[in-house]
């Protein structure tokens, strides 16, 4: 996505997040992060390699600024089904609405609907927003690190801990990794797309992951389409992938995860 949206994104995140505010106090939903008793860990399940040497987390979206509509008619309960159905690790649900069509109702409805850790994936400006994620029942959070400045981000990640909320720190850069590193963020998702120039390139994940500090739990996401993007990033030792886009549009959910993982309906791996 070019600079200017990206920017326009923000502003209106900003004002979004204001509005809400209006709304609901942060102090209400305080309250309602802090009775919540249930809790799915997204990192005990991203620690080791799943059962057949990779973990997915499957994403929810409708639509993009750069693709457009990807599936306006996406029901996030069927989506949660299939993806449970098909092995996944967790889901991601985009809660955007004005640019991603997306929702924190979908949210609920996806982890209403599963027993997986449901990641809030958002452009996420304020401490309003992570108090929100928890409130509305979320396992995870997205934090961009690009659009956080360090005491920023270590501000939202205490936050995060406070609540019981764990934060996946997005990356495209070395400096981004840096300021991730500092700020003690142990899951970091590595963007293959610039979110400046919206240029994919799946040899980012492995060049910024044999970067990474130990401990740190890497995740690759965007561009992750066919089993041997899959394997590619396994060869560089990275097992966790984001994907989206190509099991939004894919006739069968469920297999299109299986092939990714692969696995065949039957359980048996499909690549030796």
């Amino acid at each position: 996505m070019p600079e200017d949206m990206l920017s326009r994104i923000l502003a209106w995140k900003r004002d979004e997040v204001e509005a809400a505010r209006q709304r609901v106090s942060e102090k209400t939903l305080w309250a309602e992060a802090k009775a919540r008793r249930s809790y799915r860990s997204l990192i005990r399940r991203l620690e080791e390699p799943g059962p057949y040497g990779c973990n997915i987390i499957a994403e929810i979206k409708r639509r993009s600024p750069s693709k457009g509509e990807i599936r306006a008619d996406l029901d996030p309960a069927e989506y949660a089904r299939d993806y449970q159905a098909g092995g996944a690790a967790g889901i991601s649900v985009l809660t955007d609405g004005h640019f991603f069509g997306g929702s924190l109702n979908d949210l609920e409805t996806a982890r209403a609907t599963c027993h997986l850790p449901v990641l809030r994936k958002d452009f996420v400006v304020s401490t309003y927003q992570v108090v929100e994620t928890a409130a509305r029942g979320a396992d995870a959070i997205l934090l961009i690190a690009r659009i956080l400045d360090l005491t920023e981000l270590q501000e939202l990640l205490a936050l995060c801990a406070e609540l019981r909320l764990e934060a996946l720190v997005e990356v495209h850069t070395l400096a981004d990794l840096a300021t991730a590193t500092a700020a003690g963020a142990r899951l970091i998702g590595i963007n293959n797309r610039d979110l400046q120039t919206f240029d994919t390139d799946i040899g980012t994940a492995p060049a910024l992951a044999a970067r990474m500090s130990p401990g740190q739990i890497a995740v690759a996401a965007s561009g992750i389409e066919t089993r041997d993007d899959i394997q590619r990033n396994l060869r560089a030792g990275i097992f966790n992938f984001l994907v989206g886009e190509s099991l939004v549009r894919a006739e069968d959910p469920t297999a299109a995860l299986r092939v990714l993982r692969g696995v065949d309906s039957l359980g048996r791996r499909t690549d030796g």
